[in-house]
């Protein structure tokens, strides 16, 4: 798409508004001027590096029927940007002569787009120093220093809040919006009574009666938002994203969901396994329980089968079951049980490694096991920083393990299975089916991955600049994520205190303040509806917990690291450095192999090894490394032992606020060059233009450059081609706005480049997570029938018709150069 008629489109209707309103002598007159200004002046330099970018997005897709990639995924969110704004230009113009035009209002929206066009034209610099920096055909940026760390600190100190206000969301469909704004007013809300309450349900209650200043009040809602994201724990993340495990929201969306006849909590014990060999059935290999940072401890699971199948009621399976929720009875009329199932799905959730359970994903869930015609398995791992790597692959692989050797008591027979997961579930996956090479189980038949986490470092990509204004991915959120999943993640003295609270507790001291807090929260919501007054921002400032935000948490001598020392999981030495698989444990008279993986899993350092370096104070160095390799950063034979000087040589440090914060600004000087030339300005931007600042300081974020971030098991896209040659077919849902989207083009270029059968889909205009959203849109419910197809086709060993594709307009899907078979997909 040539985007030199919409500018051009722009620049004539700025032209001719500013004419009309220099005039006006008003003060709102004099604001818009100034932002159709700003919108121009911004326009005229995003134009041409537009057009140079564009040029040379297609050397970064997969192949020529995926066009997708971040720099594309960047463009496309510039040029919506603008066509709103067009849409927004037009409508003054053809207004603004009328009695009930809201000059006010049109001038906040100007002036929001406009903030966000500048913010979009600094994403566009670090796209080009990307494009300069990589080599050719590579999204990731590889080099230990540099843009990664540069980005960082920008990122830390640029303003966020004018894409979480009237800007929320445009990027995506029109009918995700709504949703998202609700998100974030309950995000802003939830965050205001954070740590004033210690019980969920009295949080979200109260958060309910404060909210409406925030629906009213679009600018205070962006401020907080972005206040929240960059300064709040993971624990306040964890505690957000599990609202959805609350009782009544899940009897709500229960209700809205298909019935199943099987809905079952089971609590595995952890018991030693014994599973045959793939290379000699005769010979056992025995696969012990998680036992890391917690010791042994029993896997949960739930099983959701929409028809009664043998096995489901036996009394080894009721022996496992474990209550939920009120006691209730079943008063349907039994019906026929139905034969075991050929098929079966083990699926494993999202959420970041931190929060939701399979409760959260149940309704997706039920839908697919209504459509598969097959029960569904799904884990409910331990979630970090309590249980940081590897406990999540310990237990995902036990109870795969534990599934196939017990598959009858779930009403299959496992004759095929398939592996499910979205984000975090995902990537759990892959490396589940990499442990399961290693250690030489059988594989399942085919993965299904919705939009996989496959590098979990603070790399630079096209894709990730997304995470500036992505309501639902921000860059400080993922930090956090990560650092909490890699072990690396402080947690206050007071915070694990109050885990240590029993439920009740927490019930009754939760409901005394809600019930406090009624009569304040409602006054608050309805003075705030009837006179529509501007919050002073100080005043919600001090609403929040000042002790959480203010006095820096807690001083690193009080902090402590939650996870253990993990132990070597290095023993298994299964892949030797030409590929091929080798079993080194010593065969019994009984042919029995022992698995010694009593430690957890390899590549594994203590916490206290990690590094989290200083953004403001890394020098920038140049690549040493003048190797030809596409991913210069990936171990290179299938060991994982760590070097002794690769944990030691780094030391914890922190992002401290540096002169950074003395930039903070909001006006922008005039400015128009190329924004491709080079200057002298450090971050690479085009001589007098430098983005917005942030008001609320520097984000409180750390770059991750423990070795622990580099084992194959935490991030399958630096694992060597030796283990990678092992994984099953792979099929891969992804969204183009999503900032991991450069995550799954990045590994189906691996596995393309190992002539593995790969598929890559995309689907449009859709969010990170859609889903959990799939009963929200139609939008949602297409790109959820795309992953029942691709599990169809795992299970069925089918490719489905072109002609099914033509019912989803906005999806763009591949096949591998080489046509995945039958016989492929069955193997």
């Amino acid at each position: 798409m040539d985007p030199r008629p919409l500018f051009q489109a722009v620049d004539a209707l700025c032209d001719e508004n500013i004419s009309h309103f220099a005039g006006s002598g008003s003060d709102v007159g004099s604001r818009l001027v100034q932002a159709f200004s700003r919108i121009q002046e911004q326009a005229k330099g995003i134009e041409p590096a537009l057009r140079a970018l564009a040029a040379v997005c297609p050397l970064f897709d997969l192949d020529p029927n995926t066009p997708a990639n971040g720099y594309r995924s960047l463009l496309k969110v510039v040029l919506s940007c603008t066509q709103h704004i067009l849409h927004k230009c037009r409508y003054v113009t053809a207004s603004r002569r009328s009695l009930f035009f809201r000059a006010v209002h049109n001038c906040a929206e100007l002036e929001a787009y406009g903030a966000a066009l500048i913010q979009l034209r600094a994403l566009l610099c670090f796209a080009q120093r990307l494009l300069t920096a990589n080599q050719h055909g590579d999204l990731f940026f590889w080099q230990e220093h540099g843009l990664s760390e540069e980005f960082l600190r920008e990122y830390s100190t640029m303003h966020k809040g004018c894409f979480y206000g009237r800007c929320l969301g445009f990027q995506f469909t029109p009918s995700i919006r709504p949703f998202l704004q609700t998100i974030s007013i309950g995000l802003v809300s939830f965050g205001e009574n954070y740590k004033r309450h210690e019980s969920g349900i009295s949080v979200a209650a109260s958060s309910f009666f404060i909210s409406g200043r925030y629906a009213i009040d679009p600018e205070l809602r962006g401020a907080e938002f972005e206040r929240i994201t960059q300064n709040l724990d993971v624990n306040f993340w964890k505690a957000f994203w599990n609202i959805t495990e609350m009782e009544v929201l899940t009897s709500l969306v229960g209700m809205a969901s298909n019935n199943v006849r099987i809905n079952k909590c089971l609590s595995v014990p952890p018991e030693p396994l014994e599973m045959p060999l793939v290379s000699d059935p005769q010979c056992t290999v025995t696969i012990s329980p998680p036992v890391a940072h917690t010791g042994p401890g029993p896997v949960h699971m739930r099983l959701i089968s929409y028809q009664l199948r043998e096995g489901q009621e036996s009394e080894q399976l009721s022996a496992l079951v474990k209550p939920e929720g009120p006691l209730s009875i079943d008063l349907r009329l039994r019906s026929r049980t139905a034969p075991l199932s050929p098929d079966l799905i083990i699926h494993f959730h999202g959420g970041g490694f931190v929060a939701q359970t399979s409760k959260s994903h149940e309704p997706y869930l039920r839908t697919w096991a209504q459509d598969l015609e097959a029960p569904i398995l799904s884990i409910d791992y331990s979630l970090a920083p309590e249980a940081p790597f590897p406990r999540a692959l310990e237990e995902c692989f036990y109870a795969y393990c534990w599934a196939l050797k017990n598959c009858r008591l779930l009403g299959s027979t496992a004759e095929r299975v398939c592996l499910a997961g979205d984000s975090a579930g995902g990537n759990l996956c892959i490396t589940v089916c990499l442990r399961a090479a290693s250690v030489g189980v059988r594989m399942p038949d085919g993965i299904m991955a919705a939009y996989p986490a496959t590098l979990l470092q603070a790399t630079a990509s096209p894709s990730r600049l997304l995470t500036l204004m992505d309501p639902l991915l921000p860059l400080s959120v993922l930090s956090k994520c990560l650092s909490a999943y890699a072990g690396t993640e402080r947690v206050p003295v007071n915070d694990r205190a109050v885990e240590k609270q029993s439920t009740v507790s927490l019930v009754k001291r939760g409901t005394a303040l809600f019930l406090r807090d009624i009569r304040q929260g409602a006054t608050s919501w309805l003075s705030s509806l009837m006179d529509g007054r501007k919050e002073n921002p100080e005043t919600v400032r001090k609403s929040v917990s000042e002790a959480a935000l203010s006095e820096e948490g807690v001083s690193h001598g009080r902090a402590s690291l939650k996870s253990k020392t993990c132990q070597d999981l290095s023993s298994h030495q299964y892949i030797e450095q030409n590929g091929s698989l080798n079993h080194p444990h010593s065969r019994t008279q009984n042919k029995q192999v022992k698995d010694h993986e009593q430690n957890g899993l390899g590549n594994c350092i203590s916490p206290g090894e990690s590094s989290q370096m200083p953004l403001s104070s890394l020098p920038v160095q140049p690549d040493q490394d003048n190797t030809e390799q596409l991913f210069p950063r990936s171990p290179q034979r299938g060991t994982f032992f760590l070097p002794e000087s690769e944990g030691e040589s780094d030391s914890p440090k922190k992002i401290t606020e540096t002169e950074n914060s003395s930039h903070c600004k909001e006006n922008v000087p005039p400015s128009h060059s190329s924004p491709f030339s080079s200057t002298s300005h450090p971050m690479g931007f085009p001589e007098g233009f430098e983005p917005l600042r942030s008001k609320n300081g520097v984000a409180h974020m750390t770059l991750q450059t423990s070795a622990i971030v580099h084992n194959p098991y935490m991030s399958p896209l630096l694992a060597p081609d030796s283990m990678l040659q092992g994984l099953p077919p792979i099929h891969i849902v992804a969204c183009a706005l999503d900032p991991m989207l450069d995550d799954s083009v990045m590994f189906a270029k691996r596995l393309r480049s190992l002539s593995r059968p790969v598929t890559l889909q995309v689907v449009e205009n859709l969010p990170h997570g859609f889903l959990s959203l799939s009963q929200l849109s139609r939008e949602t419910r297409e790109a959820t029938t795309v992953c029942v197809q691709c599990i169809r086709q795992v299970l069925h060993s089918q490719t489905p018709p072109p002609s099914e594709l033509r019912k989803h307009r906005k999806l763009e899907r591949t096949v591998g150069k080489n046509p995945v078979t039958e016989k492929e997909i069955g193997a």
